[in-house]
């Protein structure tokens, strides 16, 4: 396939527009301009041009004019180069765009027929968040009040934050905590008060070991199971080889045991309940918490 043009070099707002011709395309089967005139408020003539500047520098191959659907359908060469054409990642954009779907007319028919769990919003207030995002940008100290589980009054605490973390059900930042002489995780949603910006650290993301040491987990099915169940466990979670390989950091793996709802220090008695376990967990041991 022919690509006229570099998609780096494609501006943001057009590269949004052909992420939904692509999407709306490649799973709805059916192409027209209201889709674009919906999702952007544009007018018919410029949705129009979008999908032709699409297929002219871009993709000439991807879509097809279907008189009979009146619209343009994937053609057989369809290949994507502005989405991850995986399932699971449309899946994704239909819950990301939860909100949004209902309006679109391709997403419209597709959103009637899903529903996602959600987990509810942890209380992170702005007030918190900014000087966070700003200590991180710019490797500044800052003096905050915090409250954990192991200490429930305020104390005052010092730190370095360098990364925010999303580990499925929590936000956290990975900072440098002046009080434990050591890189640590603070929950957002345990901050008190503003956070005050000091000056800068020389305790930096460079130096944090267990952030920079790449690490694999390696899961795979329990081995109490027959074969036949093996079988079924590889292909629910996309294993090659009998194991699925998850790259992550060693200040992370402990969340990726999380998310996949694996307790290293507990077998449960029923093969088919405990389904998968980590292989190399001997390995990853010095990296969990005690």
């Amino acid at each position: 396939m022919k690509r006229k043009q570099s998609i780096s070099q494609v501006r943001w707002d057009l590269a949004l527009r052909y992420r939904l011709i692509e999407t709306i395309a490649w799973w709805e089967g059916r192409l027209t301009t209201g889709h674009l005139m919906q999702s952007f408020g544009i007018s018919r003539q410029q949705a129009s041009k979008d999908i032709n500047t699409y297929l002219n520098e871009h993709a000439p191959e991807n879509l097809t004019y279907d008189r009979h659907l009146k619209g343009y359908k994937p053609s057989p060469q369809f290949e994507p180069l502005f989405i991850d054409g995986s399932a699971s990642a449309y899946l994704h954009l239909l819950d990301q765009n939860r909100d949004r779907a209902p309006h679109i007319e391709g997403l419209a028919l597709a959103y009637s027929h899903t529903e996602v769990l959600h987990m509810p919003d942890r209380s992170i207030r702005p007030e918190v968040l900014r000087p966070i995002l700003k200590a991180c940008r710019e490797g500044l100290r800052l003096e905050t009040e915090y409250v954990s589980l192991a200490h429930p009054d305020v104390e005052i605490r010092v730190m370095a934050p360098h990364t925010l973390v999303f580990t499925g059900t929590r936000w956290h930042v990975r900072a440098y905590c002046e009080k434990n002489r050591g890189f640590r995780d603070f929950v957002l949603s345990r901050f008190r008060g503003e956070p005050d910006l000091m000056d800068e650290s020389e305790n930096r993301l460079e130096q944090d070991e267990a952030w920079n040491t790449p690490v694999d987990v390696v899961i795979e099915p329990d081995v109490r199971l027959s074969a036949e169940q093996k079988s079924i466990i590889e292909t629910d979670y996309g294993m090659q080889d009998g194991e699925l390989r998850i790259a992550t950091r060693g200040a992370l793996v402990q969340y990726v045991l999380q998310r996949y709802q694996i307790d290293p220090n507990t077998v449960l008695a029923n093969a088919a309940a405990q389904q998968i376990q980590v292989r190399n967990l001997q390995g990853l041991k010095v990296w969990l918490y005690t």
